[in-house]
């Protein structure tokens, strides 16, 4: 971005937050503080998009504005950065960091990528599903991390140099990107959005939210879009028929490996033990009350700063390998949308924005689904899913709760759409583009996908709330 746009989109953002304060605030239209928080989310949003500064830092916007304006109780904006939320993906991520100095990362996917024939449709199929796969048991930036340079290695070997003109580079990557985030909406473990979904969903019920829940009711949308996403792949001409010696290629990379090495057992042991306990935690919650998924995390987690390696007799994972492998970023945009949510809420600005669309003749079902649907999609191509469950959710629950909805089948069919980014180059997609993936080839091939996938959500959410009486209920 050049240093004048730059300029021009950093002045920007405060002046839409005066702008908003001032033409409605001020002036008496609505409250002042209610001004005052939509006038942050503006400048929050549009930040975000037009990226003037990094989105982690317009993340810390909250606090920033809040200690100037004292829009809502600076606590419980500060709260939204060291909580439970916070400690899950912070215990999640160190229970992976040792994954890449003892190789069982790679092990992983060389072991299902291995099963990929030379043909494009088998390299479609397989890298899709192999991405929504591991998808559902990490966070889908993660598996994006780890299959592009994997995918990028094998097109190399395959004979193709310059991965920005490799016509098979373009749906494989899109595969790998498209397939994390079809498999990241099936469980909360797939990303901070997931996470930002659940803090809301028990802010609004006041009790604690089984993990068991969200995997139930995504589950025909995970099934489903799967299908249609993959469908839309194969169904679409390709200029290359084959890539020979793929398979081999796998394979030798597999053997390398070796044998699986202890450090690799003990470190799959603790996070599938994570999982297990994530997912099985209605079964002993009046037991242990206390150990939510995410301290049972963080508790797996910190094991790895005491466990000795077998091969390296020094510790798994040491604060010095944490400091790198932990996603700071990724934190702190999780915690200011997080903030920015508490602003909406304090201030008011949520119940002004319900007022106004409880006027818009809306009464639930389907057009306030495909609103919602809409909306939530929009917001995620432009930035990411993480800002979309910020920005979109209390929205969400505030309409329904004017309307006097039951608001959880709506914040689960607006969770189905905002998890899915396929067009601009940002978010997880930034990681294929900087691999050589051709940014308008992203776009060009990701508008159908997308159109499609958003119907998938709207379809599966609406007529699921209509024959399923569980779906709403927790």
């Amino acid at each position: 971005m050049k240093s004048k746009t730059k300029l021009i989109h950093l002045i920007a953002g405060p002046l839409l937050f005066a702008t908003v304060t001032l033409a409605f605030g001020k002036t008496g239209v609505i409250d002042l503080k209610a001004a005052e928080g939509l006038g942050t989310c503006m400048w929050m949003i549009y930040w975000w998009v037009t990226r003037p500064v990094d989105i982690t830092v317009t993340a810390l916007l909250p606090v920033v504005i809040n200690a100037v304006f004292g829009i809502v109780s600076m606590d419980t904006v500060i709260s939204q950065y060291s909580s439970g939320s916070i400690i899950l993906i912070f215990g999640s991520c160190l229970l992976t960091a040792p994954w890449s100095e003892i190789g069982l990362d790679k092990r992983i996917s060389l072991k299902a990528l291995s099963l990929i024939g030379p043909s494009m449709r088998s390299q479609i199929t397989v890298w899709l599903l192999a991405a929504i796969v591991l998808s559902n048991m990490m966070p889908n930036v993660v598996v994006v991390a780890i299959f592009t340079p994997i995918a990028v290695s094998m097109l190399m070997a395959a004979g193709y140099e310059d991965i920005s003109k490799c016509e098979a580079a373009t749906p494989i990557l899109c595969a790998i990107a498209w397939g994390s985030q079809v498999g990241g909406a099936g469980t909360p473990l797939g990303g901070a959005m997931n996470i930002t979904a659940i803090a809301f969903i028990e802010e609004y019920t006041g009790h604690e939210f089984m993990y068991i829940d969200w995997l139930i009711r995504m589950l025909p949308y995970t099934l489903i879009a799967t299908a249609v996403v993959l469908l839309a792949m194969l169904l679409k001409p390709m200029k290359v028929s084959s890539l020979t010696g793929t398979k081999e290629y796998f394979e030798r990379c597999y053997a390398e490996l070796g044998p699986m090495k202890k450090d690799e057992k003990i470190s799959l042991v603790l996070f599938v033990a994570a999982m297990l306990g994530s997912f099985l935690r209605p079964l002993y919650a009046d037991i242990l009350p206390g150990l939510v998924p995410a301290y049972l995390f963080l508790i797996l987690g910190f094991a790895n700063f005491i466990i000795v390696s077998a091969e390296k007799k020094k510790m798994l994972l040491t604060w010095e390998k944490a400091q790198t492998e932990v996603m700071w970023g990724m934190l702190l945009l999780f915690a200011g949308g997080l903030a920015l949510g508490q602003i909406l809420t304090g201030s008011g600005a949520n119940d002004t924005i319900a007022d106004l669309l409880s006027g818009a003749n809306l009464q639930g079902g389907l057009g306030t689904i495909i609103m919602f649907a809409l909306f939530a999609s929009l917001v995620s191509e432009m930035t990411n899913s993480t800002v979309s469950a910020a920005v979109t959710l209390p929205i969400v629950i505030g309409v329904t709760d004017k309307l006097g909805l039951n608001a959880i089948p709506y914040i689960f069919t607006t969770a189905m759409a905002m998890n899915f980014e396929s067009l601009l180059p940002v978010s997880v997609r930034a990681i294929s583009v900087s691999y050589g993936l051709d940014p308008s080839k992203l776009l060009k091939n990701g508008l159908i996908v997308a159109a499609l996938r958003v119907i998938t959500a709207i379809a599966v959410g609406y007529v699921t709330m209509l024959i399923w009486p569980g779906f709403g209920t927790l």
